[in-house]
């Protein structure tokens, strides 16, 4: 069960609080799908001023386009072409974005007309994106440098993990 913990005003002693958590909730779950449910609301706990967090995973029907996966906020459009807007764009490139102003990035999504700014880091399964983390926030410039690299640490840690529910064993 998941207990609520107080957060520190340092970023760093956050991250290691979260860091906890996630390894907790990993180890307690082998599906993949409620393992990304509780990732999403993980988040959503974890990092303040934000409006949306969730994730968009490859569509297996149409491998052009996101598919709307767990996630936190209000209700998201549901499908996004690869190589259109923050998310599509950071799949499409295998490549963290972290905008400061989703109104001054050409052809932004609006899924939710409260959002400004957007950190989209790209989850990668041998060597091949299969969808991406999504988090949104009211303000612009939310995410900084060292966050960035906390969260793409966050998404390694997944990855692993779901590679190894999906070895098979020798």
């Amino acid at each position: 069960m998941f207990q609520p913990f107080p957060k520190s005003k340092n970023i760093e002693d956050n991250f290691k609080l979260l860091f906890q958590a996630q390894s907790g909730l990993l180890a307690a779950e082998q599906d993949r799908l409620a393992t990304l449910a509780n990732m999403s609301a993980l988040l959503n706990y974890f990092l303040d001023d934000i409006n949306w967090v969730g994730f968009y995973l490859l569509d297996t029907n149409n491998p052009d386009t996101l598919l709307l996966g767990p996630f936190q906020g209000l209700p998201a459009c549901t499908r996004i072409a690869i190589g259109k807007g923050v998310c599509g764009t950071a799949a499409a490139q295998n490549q963290t974005l972290n905008i400061a102003d989703v109104h001054q990035f050409p052809g932004h999504i609006a899924c939710d007309a409260n959002s400004r700014s957007e950190l989209v880091v790209p989850l990668v399964e041998n060597h091949k994106v299969i969808g991406v983390l999504d988090i949104d926030a009211p303000i612009t410039a939310r995410f900084s440098a060292a966050e960035q690299t906390y969260i793409e640490e966050f998404v390694a840690k997944l990855m692993n993990q779901l590679a190894a529910e999906n070895e098979v064993p020798a």
